[in-house]
């Protein structure tokens, strides 16, 4: 994930949609109170830190590229930021109680991630796993898109619906696996929509000729719709937990 983001950090931090609060009354369920502290993976510019900070526990925050961290720190100063990988953090002795990471899952390398993310929990430690998918409240512009995405890259490919807590589950290192989702449409004008399609993975990794391209067909698209698209963002919680005694 290092580098994909960090030359569009303010954009990304200005146009990627917030979490809804209520993320923050769930994990302080699940955990059974404020934690004594909270680690947050990946933590970009900060979307999924504002909800942690909602739970009123000191927060580290874990990001790879220097300059999501400086846009990460202008705004929450409070947090103690540390620049590095997950693969190459090293937790504190006796591990975290709250091991989060918003949007970033998939960043992390998927041989590696529940073991680490495991080890690095207190027993009994909780992990809450969040992030968007964005989908469209309109099949036809759904439809529309995703096509004209496919002419320009046949081999693109979503991940599917759920797929974290598939792979939190299929660890097997975790108990008490729970899942939440929140859903809410966002309506954008083209600009706006044109704006986040380039905070994008799949979009930043793409070739220059195909971000043109890609940002042309949209913007048409939306054009044709009236100028406006409405994103239906799925929200999800995965909340897991450390067993407080694990299998030898």
């Amino acid at each position: 994930m290092t580098g994909v983001f960090g030359d569009v950090a303010d954009l990304y931090d200005d146009v990627r949609p917030d979490y809804p609060a209520a993320l923050a009354d769930l994990i302080r369920d699940y955990h059974g109170g404020t934690p004594d502290t909270i680690t947050e993976i990946g933590a970009g510019t900060g979307k999924g830190t504002a909800i942690l900070l909602r739970l009123g526990a000191p927060v580290t925050c874990v990001e790879p590229d220097p300059r999501m961290t400086a846009r990460l720190t202008a705004t929450f100063p409070q947090v103690h930021a540390v620049t590095s990988t997950f693969e190459q953090w090293q937790p504190p002795a006796g591990g975290v109680p709250l091991l989060a990471c918003a949007l970033a899952w998939h960043w992390l390398d998927p041989t590696t991630r529940n073991p680490r993310a495991h080890d690095a929990l207190t027993p009994g430690g909780t992990l809450a796993v969040f992030g968007h998918r964005y989908g469209y409240a309109d099949p036809r512009q759904a439809h529309a898109v995703a096509a004209a995405l496919r002419a320009i890259d046949p081999t693109a490919q979503e991940r599917p619906t759920g797929w974290f807590q598939q792979d939190i589950t299929d660890s097997a290192l975790f108990t008490d696996i729970h899942a939440d989702t929140i859903d809410r449409d966002l309506p954008l004008d083209t600009e706006s929509y044109l704006r986040l399609l380039r905070t994008f993975g799949p979009y930043r990794q793409r070739s220059a000729e195909q971000q043109a391209q890609a940002s042309t067909a949209l913007r048409r698209l939306v054009d044709d719709f009236g100028g406006t698209v409405v994103l239906r963002l799925h929200t999800t919680l995965v909340l897991a937990r450390r067993p407080r005694t694990d299998r030898p």
